[in-house]
């Protein structure tokens, strides 16, 4: 802004801002990680991208919204018994600040997670992001409050917590998932150093970025080590309708006795991302300065979210409504076509990964459990340029994992999502991921043992 050193502003200047005058948050490199994969795409749309972590969009028909929409209305006009002011009401008008579809959400949740939540103690958010957001602004109450997170950790949530000024405590994943070990030590320093860890953010379920389920008996003991240290967790449960293969394990939810798990939620990957529609289950008691009961966890919640979106599109969860209704409640039946398709590009992508780098190339990986993603280790080192050079040189997209941790300028992993592309284009892209090791490796002056196939003509 322009000033006087006697007059201060001057009238009718142009409002300027000083970017250290702003929230931390938009200056920290997390903010820029959201935009940054779409951006890169944007600038390259030649490249085949294994970043985007969105669902296949194979089977989207337009007609779905308008199906979805009608079988609400008949919904809430016929088992719901309501006339048609209120029913039209329900659409256009603002709703319940807990959302409109809360009982079917419940409903949902008994029949695939074997858990059956008081309706009451659900809230339909704008995406999961929000539901994140919302505990995280609630347990927040002052300077000592932290959260865990088994690292490498959802960008999202290292962004929620960023904007909700609390401190991210990394616990190790190890070889199942989250070493526990590891998360006893954590806590106990973090209070030693006067900190009050707060809650642990996991993905038990096929993990983003690792792919990684964590085993019943983890689970269990998991829950066992909150109860012991006094520490809610929050269980993030995007992925869990897509196993590789076997049946799944039981939620962290449903296991829980003791209400110690918050569950977040969302129809972003089920039913559809552009609809927005996630939700929170918070069944745990609040009580006031004198031990008397004053509601349920979500209903502090829904204050928040009051004076931050008001309420969820009632128009969105119709949609997602309509979905859950039209598939007996159950969205393991409405994404059979999308869990065989995953299924489908697990094997591909594995198969291309043993064709193209055999051993002695220097590349690694894991095998995922099911949902979206697998881990890629490399010969050199992976950032944002490498990732830029990759997109306008190589033609392929990936996701920097250094993203993934918090403070990391690099590392030498990148995440695959194998969700959204079709078969031969998973086995092209790898032929241009080879191109690019190939490339690194001979900067680098490093030999293989084993060849390295050149791209298909």
């Amino acid at each position: 802004m322009t000033t006087t050193a006697e007059s201060g502003p001057r009238a009718g200047a142009t409002a300027c801002l000083r970017l250290e005058d702003l929230h931390d948050s938009v200056t920290d490199p997390l903010s820029d990680s959201m935009n940054l994969l779409n951006e890169v795409a944007q600038r390259h749309p030649e490249a085949l991208s294994f970043a985007a972590g969105r669902p296949s969009g194979a089977f989207f028909e337009t007609e779905q919204v308008h199906r979805h929409l009608r079988t609400f209305c008949a919904h809430l006009g016929g088992a719901g018994g309501r006339p048609d002011e209120e029913v039209r009401r329900t659409l256009f008008q603002y709703g319940r600040t807990k959302g409109v579809i809360h009982d079917l959400v419940a409903r949902n949740l008994a029949v695939d997670e074997d858990f059956e939540p008081d309706p009451e103690a659900v809230v339909v958010t704008v995406g999961c992001q929000e539901a994140m957001f919302l505990v995280l602004r609630a347990l927040r109450t002052g300077p000592r409050d932290a959260v865990l997170a088994v690292a490498p950790t959802y960008v999202g949530f290292n962004g929620a917590a960023r904007l909700a000024d609390m401190p991210v405590l990394p616990v190790r994943s190890g070889d199942d998932g989250v070493d526990l070990d590891d998360l006893v030590r954590t806590v106990r320093r973090a209070r030693e150093e006067g900190l009050r860890p707060r809650a642990c953010y996991v993905i038990p379920d096929f993990s983003n970025p690792l792919g990684i389920s964590l085993a019943t008996d983890t689970r269990r003991r998991l829950l066992d080590l909150a109860a012991e240290h006094d520490l809610l967790l929050l269980e993030d449960n995007p992925y869990g309708l897509f196993p590789a293969k076997g049946s799944r394990r039981p939620t962290l939810k449903s296991l829980d006795t003791g209400r110690r798990v918050v569950y977040l939620g969302s129809f972003a990957k089920t039913v559809m991302p552009g609809a927005r529609v996630g939700f929170v289950v918070a069944d745990q008691e609040v009580t006031d300065a004198d031990g008397r009961r004053v509601g349920l966890l979500a209903d502090q919640l829904a204050k928040v979210k009051s004076m931050l979106t008001v309420n969820t599109p009632p128009l969105a969860q119709a949609v997602v409504a309509g979905s859950l209704l039209e598939n007996g409640h159950s969205l393991v039946r409405a994404t059979a076509r999308e869990a065989e398709l995953y299924r489908g590009n697990l094997h591909v992508l594995l198969r291309g990964l043993e064709e193209r780098f055999p051993p002695g190339s220097g590349v690694s990986w894991n095998t995922p459990d099911g949902g979206f993603f697998l881990v890629l280790t490399v010969p050199f080192r992976t950032d944002d340029a490498l990732l830029e050079h990759s997109a306008r040189r190589h033609r392929v997209i990936w996701t920097p994992m250094h993203h993934f941790y918090a403070g990391r300028p690099h590392s030498n992993q990148i995440r695959l999502s194998f969700s959204t592309l079709r078969p031969e284009e998973i086995r092209t892209g790898l032929d241009r991921l080879a191109g690019l090791v190939r490339e690194q490796r001979a900067r680098a002056g490093r030999p293989t043992t084993g060849t390295l196939p050149h791209p298909n003509p």
